[in-house]
């Protein structure tokens, strides 16, 4: 769908949504096996454009892109009966005779505004959420991930109807007359510049947002902790899609004791991973296009670097690179990196990495590292952060069981199963008062009441 056809393509999705046809509950499970169809006949399509603009191998493609929105629609189809289901809530004695009930309403004409780092999941996991939520939807896929936008184009229109589903593409100019429309919920997922002015467009119309952004996200490596383990871990969920993951650890604090034997251990996790020459293997991604290529290769400074800092603007690629102790000033410690660059940083004990942890705004996730329960729950009960692992990196995003959002500047609400059913939902809330008893404490005059309204309102 061009932009131009913009206009016409609300018209027609606010008529359809008028119609009641999306909030039928059989209507939304016909959907989602359509869209859980599509996504496996279009597989090959997704992982081929995966490659294209990530260097994304097949199997990270499917265990991070099109395995995990596979598992988002069939949690989904398993649960949305009930979740659509209005929820009895308790009737103050005041009240009564009456019962309360909470009703899941769908919200209308949905945006969402996806990222390039996950092109397909990150754009196909919350429009599992709208349409079981029962709403029309508007995608708009990035264009700096274009295979990626092209294929996701494909997939919506083999799946539905244009007035219930809807993919424009293109850039910013596109974006910026999207966010200039009325719509009944925006969702974005992106950089924190960006999602100031999605907020921004929305609150001109009032309109409901979802942001996701993200951050730097600490890992702590206390002396507590199984090394060996958190190395492998943290090597995992930090080089997985060439580190530009927006939960993925973007600096470590590691206690001054275990720092060089848990850096030997992370060396070799990213050899045993990766290989001596992590260009040549087929599970290491590439850097999405030159200006980010750039921009990461200035953060590698040579007086910082411990392992990697090899690049190849031609091939996008760069090396998974450790950092060593670096100060607060330097280049890499000041925003997110977004890439394979770790500093990996010594402190000399846990209350200082909480306070490090401080020194910069609400992270995304974070991740504490060690075998002591008080450790764990101390990080847990000090440092606010949007969601986290104990002992691992990143999964935390992956269980539909989980809420996956930020908090501040790093996002404002929270989605994934039954969460995602909920954002794009409105909780509409009746009393439902019986008439065969009218109680008339409740009404005037009140003199001789209130002594029992007291007791019945503590």
């Amino acid at each position: 769908m061009s932009p131009d056809a913009l206009p016409a393509t609300m018209d027609a999705q606010r008529a359809f949504f008028r119609s009641g046809k999306p909030h039928e509950p059989e209507f939304r499970m016909e959907s989602l096996r359509r869209l859980q169809g599509a996504l496996q006949r279009h597989e090959k399509a997704l992982l081929d454009a995966l490659r294209a603009d990530l260097g994304k191998s097949e199997a990270e493609g499917y265990l991070t892109e099109v395995g995990f929105v596979l598992q988002e629609v069939r949690h989904t189809l398993k649960h949305l009966p009930r979740w659509v289901r209005p929820r009895r809530v308790p009737t103050p004695l005041v009240f009564q005779p009456a019962r309360q009930r909470l009703y899941y309403e769908p919200l209308g004409a949905t945006l969402i505004m996806a990222p390039w780092n996950y092109p397909v999941g990150l754009t196909l996991s919350p429009l599992v959420g709208a349409i079981a939520a029962g709403n029309t939807v508007v995608l708009k896929p990035s264009e700096l991930a274009p295979a990626s936008s092209r294929a996701i184009a494909e997939l919506v229109r083999d799946a539905f109807d244009p007035a219930h589903v809807s993919v424009v593409e293109g850039g910013k100019e596109v974006s910026q007359a999207l966010l200039a429309e009325t719509w009944d919920h925006i969702f974005f997922t992106g950089g924190t510049g960006i999602g100031r002015i999605v907020a921004k467009a929305a609150a001109e119309h009032l309109t409901k947002v979802t942001l996701e952004l993200g951050g730097k996200s600490p890992a702590i490596v206390t002396a507590q902790a199984r090394l060996d383990v958190a190395a492998r871990r943290i090597a995992w969920g930090k080089f997985t899609n060439a580190g530009q993951t927006c939960v993925a650890p973007d600096y470590l604090l590691v206690e001054a004791r275990v720092y060089a034997p848990f850096l030997a251990e992370l060396k070799a996790a990213i050899r045993a991973m990766y290989g001596e020459n992590p260009a040549t293997s087929p599970d290491y991604g590439r850097i999405i296009n030159g200006a980010h290529f750039e921009r990461l290769k200035g953060l590698i400074t040579p007086e910082a670097l411990i392992l990697g800092g090899e690049h190849d603007a031609q091939a996008r690629y760069i090396a998974p690179t450790l950092l060593g102790d670096v100060p607060a000033t330097h280049p890499a410690m000041q925003d997110e990196i977004f890439g394979p660059i770790l500093p990996v940083l010594k402190v000399p004990d846990l209350e200082a990495a909480i306070a490090r942890i401080s020194e910069h705004p609400n992270p995304l996730a974070l991740y504490v590292f060690s075998e002591d329960r008080r450790e764990q729950q101390r990080v847990i009960a000090r440092v606010p952060f949007g969601g986290g692992c104990v002992n691992h990196t990143i999964v935390h995003l992956a269980d539909p069981n989980l809420p996956f959002g930020g908090r501040n500047q790093s996002g404002l609400g929270a989605y994934h199963g039954e969460h995602s059913f909920e954002v794009f939902s409105h909780r509409k809330a009746v009393h439902e008062a019986a008439t065969w008893l009218d109680p008339t404490l409740k009404y005037p005059p009140y003199a001789r009441q209130l002594p029992l309204l007291r007791k019945l309102l503590r």
